[in-house]
């Protein structure tokens, strides 16, 4: 790779990071099973106790395979990464998973407590990693700190489907893996998004429908975190535009349900089932029709996004940015419709 990543290191990575997840995954199952069934609720969308916390696994296995990844790379190349600092508001803000799967009704806190993880990765990003230039470096790191905390909470909102988080997460970190290639994200940040992809892929067999296994808060916070951050680098790093087209789906359905459902009155951060992926199945869509428009969405966004960098200009941004658009309104109109 360009970047200084081989292709059968990156390749590396990605199968080792799969591996040891599917292992991790049968090898904590029995204890899930026993300790930490998800039971269904009127605004679930699954219909008999199924263990949770396979995030555990998930994100265990992205932190091990990373570092062990970064040791390989030079020194100078992972120390502006600040991965000890991001690894622990990870753990932090898994540990919010822990409670909000225990005691989902103590919101005030978890949001401090997600607020402090994010803080702590905004801290770390390098004076250098401009996303808003525009604005004065403190104004634009809390404006990146608040968009942080929701990013965090879309994806986990967006947790809702079986294969529904894997058919976002591994289009997503793909392309991350792929803009590495030109220059978009350093070696150590390709590693990371290498292995979480790998992370995921592990896990889709438990979670195919009907899943045996869910992330759980403890997965979906975490990963929104680590790609959150990643998100922010690639932007940082003049990929702007590649950077909001990526997760463009989660932003757009999530979005328009928050602000839909507070227009309302209805309270947006208890759990409910109103997104669009979740009233396609009320509407005659069955998990796989809904995950697999998603992840073909996904694949489509990322090509749109891997043109922003390979013919870059402004004009190019904004054709991409409205090709996008136009796609996943097409998609949320598709879901709202229902099936004919």
């Amino acid at each position: 790779m360009q970047n200084g990543l081989g292709a059968l290191a990156a390749l590396v990575i990605f199968a080792m990071a799969a591996l040891l997840c599917a292992s991790m995954i049968i090898v904590l199952r029995p204890l899930l099973q026993r300790y930490a069934l998800a039971r269904p609720t009127p605004r679930s969308s699954h219909k008999v106790p199924t263990p949770q916390g396979g995030g555990i696994a998930v994100i265990a296995t992205t932190i091990g395979i990373s570092y062990a990844a970064l040791s390989f790379l030079p020194a100078e190349s992972t120390a502006s990464l600040q991965f000890p600092v991001v690894t622990a508001a990870v753990v932090l803000i898994a540990g919010v998973g822990v409670l909000a799967d225990i005691h989902p009704e103590n919101v005030a806190l978890r949001l401090v407590l997600q607020t402090v993880a994010v803080a702590a990765v905004i801290v770390t990003l390098p004076q250098e990693v401009r996303v808003l230039p525009f604005m004065p470096l403190m104004a634009e790191r809390i404006a990146l700190m608040i968009g942080g905390v929701w990013f965090v909470n879309l994806v986990n909102f967006m947790d809702g489907l079986d294969l529904m988080t894997v058919a976002e997460i591994v289009p997503i970190t793909a392309g991350l893996a792929v803009l590495g290639v030109f220059g978009f994200l350093s070696p150590p940040a390709v590693a990371v998004s290498l292995a979480l992809c790998g992370a995921m892929i592990g896990f889709a067999y438990f979670n195919w429908p009907i899943a045996k296994l869910f992330l759980g808060d403890v997965g979906s916070l975490p990963i929104g975190l680590l790609l959150g951050w990643l998100l922010v680098l690639l932007a940082g790093n003049g990929g702007r535009a590649a950077a909001i087209l990526l997760p463009l789906y989660y932003l757009a359905d999530s979005s328009i349900t928050l602000i839909r459902r507070a227009l309302y009155g209805e309270r947006f951060w208890q759990a409910h089932r109103s997104h669009f992926y979740q009233c396609a199945t009320d509407r005659g869509f069955s998990v796989i029709d809904v995950v697999a428009r998603v992840f073909m969405l996904n694949l489509a966004l990322c090509s749109l996004a891997v043109v922003t960098v390979l013919f870059p200009g402004k004009l190019n941004d904004v054709a991409a940015a409205l090709c996008g658009i136009m796609l996943v309104a097409w998609l949320l109109v598709t879901f709202t419709r229902g099936k004919r």
